[in-house]
């Protein structure tokens, strides 16, 4: 048989992607391909929850478009589908004059973004929010959160109600482009052939894109969030989702805390370099990683260029009281009892020949294929816009 569409990646990109495909045309015969035994289980499900509303972003960028329009339709998706989310609202908090100068650049960025938001005064922050201390604050009253898991689960059973092929627990080992398709040979030995291919890989997509003959320049670099989860009687503790004011130099939001959809409150993460992009544990190390960091130029421009801030990274990762001050800055009642059950996360973050982070998404193409090569953070929230934007793609660079 041969597919019109393969899609690799079962996180929620991918299986967005291939819903896509099927709400434009229902009769088009789609296989999409997942290495794990079970769908959502990188980055997907193990993200912090939330539906982020793009207040953070730069104006006029794809991200913060598709973020703009992933808030809504992530909400209106769950309205459909009956799955519980909630508008909870996030407080980003400062707590000193140089944070404080930086709360305003986000409100000026807010309104060239088109997010409704409200400033906060320390007298009224600390009504709204006794556990929070602070000398202002941003309300953003549209952020939410929901288990993208869930979310995931309802586009699988989509998919299969329409007709998809679903195949999981086999990698893709090697990609033929011809002139008439795409063929695949999965690890396990078996060919598929497809008029089109759109690759969604996440943490693998680089190597994905050249086992498809493409030659991206960048590369992935793991980034590992430690986080902790409150006990359950502190898990009143707040009433929005809170964070510090970002640091404009990079690309990570802060430790904050987060209400999460099951009641649960989760302090973190931080943003510690990985030397495994799949191993979620403490201290997990994949040579075949960390070697193809070693041989990239740019991994080596990014460490010079950020040393200081790896290094309170890393001792913040071996220190709970370092990481606990790092809270205690803006909620100063937690205790090193309250770190409780500890979890990681590992962000695909894609990094230029010249140590840049790559903050927008990147796309590479063929003349069948499309490869999703950097989705960054919020690709959850803006999963179904970026479905959206890939398969516009697909149909102008494949054409």
């Amino acid at each position: 048989m041969i597919w019109s569409h393969c899609v690799i990646g079962g996180g929620i990109v991918g299986l967005a992607t291939a819903r896509e495909i099927l709400r434009r045309d229902p009769a088009a015969r789609i296989v999409l391909v997942e290495k794990e035994s079970a769908f959502a289980h990188h980055q997907t499900g193990h993200n912090s929850g939330v539906i982020h509303a793009g207040i953070y972003y730069a104006p006029g960028s794809l991200k913060a478009r598709l973020c703009r329009l992933g808030e809504v339709a992530t909400k209106d998706f769950c309205r459909a589908k009956g799955i519980a989310f909630e508008t909870c609202g996030k407080l980003i908090v400062s707590t000193d004059a140089p944070e404080r100068e930086r709360l305003s650049g986000l409100v000026l960025r807010a309104h060239e973004n088109g997010i409704a938001i409200e400033e906060v005064s320390a007298a009224r922050l600390r009504r709204i929010e006794p556990e929070i201390r602070g000398n202002g604050a941003i309300l953003v009253p549209s952020t939410g959160i929901v288990s993208y898991r869930r979310i995931c689960e309802a586009i699988v059973a989509e998919l299969r109600e329409a007709g998809a092929d679903l195949l999981t627990a086999t990698g893709v080992a090697r990609i033929e482009e011809g002139g008439s398709g795409v063929t695949l040979t999965l690890a396990d030995g078996r060919r598929l052939m497809a008029e089109r291919l759109v690759a969604c890989a996440g943490l693998q997509s680089d190597r994905i894109a050249r086992l498809g003959g493409l030659r991206p320049s960048h590369r992935i670099v793991p980034f590992r969030g430690e986080y902790f989860t409150l006990p359950a009687a502190r898990s009143s503790i707040v009433r929005h989702l809170i964070y510090p004011v970002p640091d404009p130099g990079l690309n990570f939001l802060g430790v904050h805390l987060t209400r999460m959809i099951d009641g649960s409150v989760t302090v973190g993460p931080n943003a510690v370099l990985g030397f495994h992009r799949e191993g979620y544990p403490k201290g997990s190390v994949n040579l075949r990683d960390l070697a193809d960091m070693a041989r990239f130029g740019g991994f080596w421009k990014l460490a010079l260029a950020h040393r200081r801030t790896a290094l309170s990274e890393f001792a913040s990762s071996l220190s709970r009281r370092r990481y606990l001050a790092l809270i205690r800055k803006y909620c100063p009642g937690l205790t090193l009892a309250d770190l409780g059950q500890p979890g990681a996360g590992i962000r695909a973050q894609a990094v230029m020949p010249d140590g840049t982070l790559l903050q927008d998404f990147l796309f590479l193409a063929s003349p069948r294929q499309l490869h999703v090569c950097n989705a960054p953070s919020p690709a959850a929230t803006s999963a179904l816009p970026i479905a959206a934007e890939i398969i516009a793609r697909l149909e102008s660079e494949t054409a």
